[in-house]
């Protein structure tokens, strides 16, 4: 049985597709923690399309929370 999203994780993810170049994105969620991974099509330099995923979601980030952002490389990720 698949578990819903909340509704914040949910948003991020649209977000980060939203980014230009990003063609796979993943949330995980713990407690005061959340880690972005995206996987960037072939034009898109890591850095860069980190720091553009890390500006769309910063409206989410609550006091307290640490988000941390990072590439992934295998498509099934």
């Amino acid at each position: 049985m698949a578990v819903a999203l909340p509704q914040r994780l949910r948003r991020a993810l649209e977000l980060a597709y939203g980014v230009e170049g990003v063609v796979s994105a993943r949330v995980w969620l713990s407690p005061g923690h959340i880690a972005v991974g995206v996987r960037g099509g072939p034009t898109a330099g890591p850095s860069d399309l980190l720091h553009r995923v890390e500006l769309a979601v910063g409206c989410l980030r609550e006091t307290g929370e640490t988000w941390d952002f990072g590439i992934f490389e295998d498509a099934n990720a």
